[in-house]
């Protein structure tokens, strides 16, 4: 138990630092996706406002996100 214990603290140690050690030009990066998912995630909100069916405006939040983020939600999910 204390061996396991141990080694989740040090993964999670590592995955920590991992996390830090991203270049400038990484993060930029990293930036700039989350921007993009933010941009799309707005659209998708504007086009709900406006009255435009849910099917037709997750279609246009996953074609703004294709290849951005995680699955088809653009990587955020909520609860409905």
């Amino acid at each position: 138990m204390k061996k396991t214990l141990f080694s989740l603290m040090t993964l999670s140690l590592l995955a920590g630092s991992a996390w830090a050690q991203h270049s400038d030009a990484e993060t930029r990066q990293d930036v700039a996706r989350h921007r993009a998912m933010a941009a799309a995630h707005e659209a998708a909100a504007q086009c709900l406002a406006s009255g435009q069916g849910e099917a037709v405006c997750l279609a246009a939040l996953q074609a703004a996100c294709k290849g951005l983020a995680i699955g088809k939600y653009c990587g955020m999910k909520h609860v409905h």
